[in-house]
């Protein structure tokens, strides 16, 4: 069944006139996913007010088409996939009760470490302070790259990032985990309250790490990017932080760098509208 077909069934003669008009090619196929009903990009001219069911984009999908999802979109499918299989999670699995402790999957894979470090307090100091030495070398780097080579961009990012962190921890305060394992010389150094969600540690890893790449420095990213991952075992083993908590630190480290960026170009392009030279702008948008 065309669309020709479908549109002799409809009374109005606007509708059959617009569908004339329309210009459908290999674009509009869902395999590019254009499956809005305007598309001027596209050279698909379908007006909305005259719009009418035999319209819609998936009238004109083919067997090849559906298929043709599966071949050049894998990722968004598997999202699919994901999403059916945690909706038959989310509606088959028991809640926690207020009880009990909060059930924390990296906790579990890391049982056998967090036993050991608790059992080996010394060893359990020695990666603390190493963890304090690498939160160091994230500040360094950070505020290094715009004390010394003048890109604010980092900075900016880790305070957008650490106020937004500050809002959200005091917000919702998580209580701290069973099982917890201290250290004076843990950052922050003192044995010290501090926010759960999220984990600041990891965010400035991340921004560090992006600020890098950004400059083609892969090794140092590289090796920010190991360190990160080590930090965050010894999170989860020393019961420091939740899963959920170093996810989002993830996250949270890309979404207020790319915040940063769009910042500093939004600079850049007020003072060019105000006249200042280029060579005054250039550091501002590294």
């Amino acid at each position: 069944m065309n669309g020709d077909k479908l549109h002799h069934r409809s009374s109005p003669q606007t509708t059959t006139t617009i569908l004339k008009t329309t210009t459908i090619n290999n674009n509009n196929s869902i395999n590019n996913f254009n499956l809005k009903k305007t598309n001027n990009n596209n050279n698909i001219n379908v007006s909305t007010t005259n719009w009418s069911f035999a319209n819609a984009s998936f009238l004109q999908w083919t067997i090849r088409d559906v298929f043709g999802v599966f071949k050049y979109h894998p990722v968004p499918c598997f999202f699919a996939a994901c999403l059916l299989f945690f909706m038959g999670v989310e509606y088959t699995l028991l809640m926690i009760s207020p009880s009990s402790p909060p059930f924390d999957i990296g906790f579990v894979a890391t049982t056998y470490l967090h036993r050991l470090l608790q059992s080996s307090p010394n060893l359990n100091t020695i990666l603390a302070a190493l963890n304090t030495v690498f939160v160091g070398m994230q500040t360094a780097y950070i505020i290094g790259a715009f004390v010394i080579e003048g890109r604010p961009r980092a900075t900016v990012a880790a305070l957008f990032m650490f106020t937004c962190r500050g809002i959200l921890g005091y917000s919702t305060q998580l209580p701290l985990p069973e099982g917890f394992l201290g250290s004076g010389v843990d950052f922050p150094v003192g044995n010290v309250s501090f926010f759960l969600f999220y984990s600041g540690h990891v965010a400035g890893s991340v921004i560090a790490s992006l600020d890098m790449r950004r400059l083609k420095r892969f090794e140092l990213a590289f090796l920010f990017d190991t360190l990160n991952l080590l930090q965050m075992i010894r999170l989860l083993s020393t019961r420091g932080h939740y899963t959920i908590d170093l996810a989002v630190g993830v996250g949270a480290g890309i979404l207020f760098d790319s915040l940063a960026g769009k910042y500093m170009n939004n600079v850049a392009i007020t003072k060019a509208t105000n006249g200042e030279c280029l060579h005054k702008i250039h550091p501002l948008v590294s």
